[in-house]
């Protein structure tokens, strides 16, 4: 493979990893404030013992529930770029020796 293709390849994943980082600095955030969230709701609905602090607490335990995976879903995606990264410099190393 081409040096200038590999440099290409490589400039577009690193954006990509620093897209996914900001993005998981910011599920980081929204993952504890949530559980944060979370944790007052079971509170409330175990001292309330009401169908509504109740339902609240289910509501926020979803919320949770999809921002683990969200939050999975971008770490997930930073290993396949950063190993994809790995990849491409291995490869341009390869070719600058040659």
């Amino acid at each position: 493979m081409k040096q200038t293709v590999i440099e290409r390849q490589l400039k577009e994943v690193s954006k990509r990893i620093a897209g996914y980082k900001d993005e998981l600095a910011i599920a980081s955030e929204q993952l504890a404030h949530l559980e944060n969230e979370a944790e007052n709701a079971r509170m409330r609905s175990l001292v309330s013992e009401t169908a509504i602090a109740d339902l609240e607490r289910r509501e926020t335990e979803q919320q949770v529930q999809s921002m683990v995976r969200h939050y999975r879903f971008i770490t997930s995606e930073l290993e396949m770029l950063e190993e994809r990264q790995d990849e491409l410099l291995d490869k341009m190393t390869k070719t600058g020796s040659e």
